[in-house]
């Protein structure tokens, strides 16, 4: 019997799944169930780490079940919860104000494509903007990318400066009672303020998988598209994230509950002001890499002991693989997209 090694799968199985997406592109029901499974599980995998990642590396010594079912049935209430008050519409009404009014009639390879690229650069560990990635490549209606990417650039500085504020002034308490066990109040604390910070992301980003969806779903598909997201949470978190997750556990203390407990509230509240209060359109992720960043660098360097080179290859390593998942974010949008790539020539002056 023939045993695959392990580095072989993973290769394997994206050749399979770009064969299935260029048959099924044509038939744009079997199309639009193969795009929604795919990216259900995609854009969750790479956005894990903004969202749970840290919730995961704190509790690594848990049962994995554990996590999966709180963090599933914080899943399940908040899509149920948006699919009964929005009339079937599980983005919360995201996708309408997007322009994005109903769902494609039609599909390209490319746009099959897509969800199996998110994966490909997910397994690379580069963490990528999932609404370009997704969303550009199925909108009807031209809008500016350029400003998207230049605010998300604003949000990872005020993300980064907001980082070495904080933790140049908490590093020495945090480490004045790092040996100490943590109080059992923070268990509960980390675990609200990472459930509370889960559904605030299914709130803003669900429109990246429901894009292909009928805006409004009827009991059976609701209960098919749920079920999938749920049972998919599930091998992500018996994975512990997948690869991915590295970019959260190589940093420093990130394994400790106080430490995740801050990083997921400080992380909440600059989403609440740059998606809610000022209602720029923005990348999360860029915003996650900027805390992290932020962070790495204030504590090692407030540290006696701090490894300061550490800390700033790990800030290039980590921005450049989130501008190359952006680059290739672009490209494939201005692909599939035309209106897209028209926009983006005029913002450039091009003709």
């Amino acid at each position: 019997m023939i045993k695959l090694s392990d580095k072989y799968i993973f290769p394997i199985v994206i050749f399979l799944l770009t064969v299935l997406c260029w048959f099924v592109a044509p038939y744009k029901d079997i199309a639009m169930w193969t795009v929604f499974f795919l990216a259900a599980y995609s854009a969750i995998a790479n956005d894990s780490i903004q969202t749970i990642g840290t919730f995961i590396a704190s509790n690594s010594h848990r049962k994995w079940y554990y996590l999966w079912l709180f963090m599933g049935s914080i899943f399940l209430l908040t899509v149920t919860y948006s699919w009964i008050n929005y009339d079937g519409d599980i983005s919360h009404g995201r996708l309408t104000t997007k322009g994005l009014n109903e769902a494609p009639s039609s599909f390209v390879f490319l746009q099959v494509f897509a969800p199996v690229v998110l994966l490909i650069i997910t397994r690379l560990k580069m963490p990528v903007s999932t609404s370009i990635l997704l969303l550009s490549a199925f909108t009807t209606k031209a809008s500016s990318i350029t400003s998207i990417i230049q605010k998300s650039f604003f949000g990872y500085m005020i993300a980064f400066i907001t980082a070495i504020i904080v933790w140049t002034i908490t590093t020495n308490i945090f480490e004045k009672y790092k040996k100490e066990n943590p109080s059992k109040v923070w268990v509960p604390l980390q675990w609200v303020s990472s459930g509370a910070l889960w559904s605030t992301w299914i709130m803003q980003d669900m429109a990246n998988i429901a894009v292909v969806l009928p805006r409004s779903l009827n009991t059976d598909q609701f209960v098919l598209v749920a079920s999938t997201v749920f049972f998919g949470l599930g091998l992500l978190f018996y994975l512990k994230g997948d690869r991915i997750q590295e970019i959260v556990t190589e940093k420093s203390d990130i394994i400790d509950v106080r430490a995740a407990t801050v990083v997921d509230f400080i992380y909440a509240c600059l989403l609440y002001y740059l998606k809610i209060i000022s209602s720029i359109p923005i990348s999360t992720t860029w915003v996650f890499i900027g805390l992290l960043g932020g962070r790495e660098i204030a504590i090692n360097f407030r540290k006696i002991d701090g490894d300061k080179v550490r800390a700033i290859k790990l800030l290039v390593k980590d921005t450049v693989y989130a501008f190359i998942g952006l680059l290739v974010s672009v490209i494939l949008a201005i692909s599939i997209n035309e209106n897209m790539r028209n926009q983006i020539f005029k913002d450039f002056g091009i003709n």
